[in-house]
């Protein structure tokens, strides 16, 4: 099986007010073995990154137009004449709004499309193996 991990390190803003941002350093991960999610280490001054995982074709529809809902939301918008992403998130701890730079979102991404095409996802977690495997019994 494959176990091929694509990252990026990057810094995003923590959006306290229209006037105000503080960066935060962040890494975007994606694993083949859990193909359809994404992982977002947030590296804040704790001991522990603070880490949330949501589904990779939510960021993908997320680089283009508004969408998800919930805990999670994305939508780009520009900034300062720039191309960004915005990030929602909320948990029973607070909200926080990131803003990451779209090109750097959008070449990750890319990476991990080339990795795992949509719609091949299910073939990542060798559920067929595992059944002919079982059945073979």
């Amino acid at each position: 099986m494959d176990h091929t991990v694509v990252e990026r390190e990057l810094e995003l803003r923590l959006i306290l007010s229209p006037e105000r941002s503080i960066p935060v350093p962040a890494r975007l991960s994606y694993r083949c073995d859990d193909p359809y999610a994404i992982h977002i280490a947030f590296h804040i001054n704790s001991e522990h990154p603070v880490n949330w995982t949501f589904a990779r074709e939510l960021l993908v529809e997320g680089v283009f137009r508004p969408c998800g809902q919930g805990d999670v939301r994305v939508w780009p918008t520009k900034a300062e004449g720039r191309s960004v992403v915005l990030v929602g998130l909320s948990s029973p701890d607070g909200d926080a709004l990131l803003e990451a730079p779209a090109a750097q979102v959008s070449a990750w991404l890319e990476r991990t499309l080339r990795v795992v095409p949509p719609g091949t996802e299910g073939g990542q977690l060798g559920i067929d193996d595992a059944l002919d495997h079982l059945l073979a019994r």
